[in-house]
């Protein structure tokens, strides 16, 4: 089999690794002219590790990270809501870690350099369009200059090409993104380590200001302080869908967060600490009815784009990836396999995208602040709703994900 991967990030990767590992030749095509470590911080939950261990890459990723004791809740007034342990101290088989997502994606990409080759993955390859018969696909390149590459004839195509897809709008042309009103602000901070140094905080709400704050380097400086990533989100309604080229501008959203100054954490100054900050609006797509048509299907944010919300996104790009290295492995026809792996994984991640939406991880302190009248509650949680009843909060949102342990 021919198969041609289109887009080399974690998700692309990920099945060109898992393909290799069950003898199955493929080719990455990468539109970037080189490859840099990109980005911020990322979680790897519990369901995404699995999926990385079983590719061999668990103990080089848990050098280069840290690894999560617990994720703790508070509302925007620094009042505990709700805490938790997380991956092994919570009974799971694998770490939960945080870490430079650019980390994450070198790792990958040495390890694809490795043991499919050098001349498996081929740079400054933009897909502009393709063509399928019966027998084969013929896809279209471009370099970043706007010059034609020499097409590409495969067996299958799998498009892991992102949230802007240029295979995905082969078949859905007038697609647009999903904007619900929220944008994002992201960065990273040298900071005293913040709790536990192992803790993964959740604070606020996006109707009031939300924040996510969760350390991804250890002793960055020699002096014991962390590098601690931090995004922040915020409902505008009447504003439009921030730009995603443009560097953020700390004066857009620092003022929701003037005041959140609590004893355990001057959450302002953290941001000020911020050497960049990135901007993004939250954005999705809705769910659509088939991602297969013929030898091409989609991966990853190409298939199911979602909110950045529970660190979903890699996780399920590394289940789709998992799922269809092993379908099409098994023999068989493989266009065949490609409808299979639509029917296990389409459905799964469409309640992921929806739940993102409407009941976040971070459903916890909405109901927190629902219950208090939106104030600041005297005494403690448990005078508002049970820990129990947290719990089950919790516990249904990673069934959806698919990390529960009640499986």
């Amino acid at each position: 089999m021919r198969i041609a991967i289109v887009g080399g990030g974690i998700g692309g990767l990920a099945l060109a690794l898992g393909l290799h590992q069950r003898g199955i030749p493929c080719q990455v095509y990468e539109q970037a002219p080189v490859l840099k470590e990109l980005g911020v911080g990322i979680t790897l939950l519990p369901h995404a590790m699995r999926e990385l261990a079983a590719l061999g890459l668990q103990p080089q990723l848990e050098a280069q990270g840290i690894e999560n004791l617990e994720s703790v809740f508070f509302n925007r007034w620094g009042q505990f809501i709700y805490r938790e342990a997380r991956g092994r101290h919570a009974g799971y088989e694998v770490p939960e870690i945080g870490m430079h997502r650019g980390k994450l994606h070198a790792t990958m990409v040495r390890a694809a350099q490795e043991r499919l080759g050098a001349d498996a993955i081929h740079l400054d390859h933009r897909c502009v369009g393709l063509t399928q018969d019966a027998q084969q696909v013929t896809l279209a390149f471009q370099d970043a200059a706007g010059r034609s590459r020499p097409p590409v004839h495969a067996d299958l195509v799998i498009a892991c090409d992102g949230v802007n897809s240029a295979v995905r709008r082969q078949f859905y042309p007038q697609e647009q993104v999903a904007f619900g009103g929220i944008n994002t602000w992201r960065g990273v901070s040298v900071h005293k380590p913040i709790l536990t140094g192992r803790s993964y905080l959740r604070i606020g709400t996006v109707d009031t200001g939300k924040i996510v704050i969760y350390p991804i380097v250890d002793n960055v400086d020699g002096q014991g302080n962390q590098l601690i990533n931090w995004t922040t989100e915020i409902r505008q309604p009447q504003g439009g869908m921030n730009d995603w080229n443009r560097p953020g501008r700390i004066d857009d959203f620092l003022p929701i967060y003037q005041d959140w100054v609590f004893d355990w954490l001057d959450v302002p100054q953290l941001i000020r600490q911020s050497a960049e900050i990135l901007e993004y609006p939250m954005v999705d797509k809705d769910p659509v009815a088939a991602w297969t048509f013929g030898r091409v299907s989609f991966l990853g944010d190409a298939a199911h784009p979602m909110y950045p919300r529970g660190s979903n996104g890699s996780a399920q790009a590394l289940l789709d990836a998992a799922t269809l290295s092993r379908l099409l492995s098994a023999g068989g026809d493989p266009v065949a396999a490609l409808k299979e792996y639509e029917a296990l994984r389409l459905p799964a991640t469409a309640r992921v995208v929806q739940t993102n939406r409407t009941v976040p991880p971070d459903f916890i302190i909405m109901k927190a602040d629902e219950l208090s009248g939106g104030k600041p509650f005297p005494g403690t949680i448990d005078d508002l709703i049970s820990e129990e009843e947290l719990r089950r909060i919790s516990d249904d949102y990673k069934a959806v994900a698919g990390f529960s342990l009640r499986r």
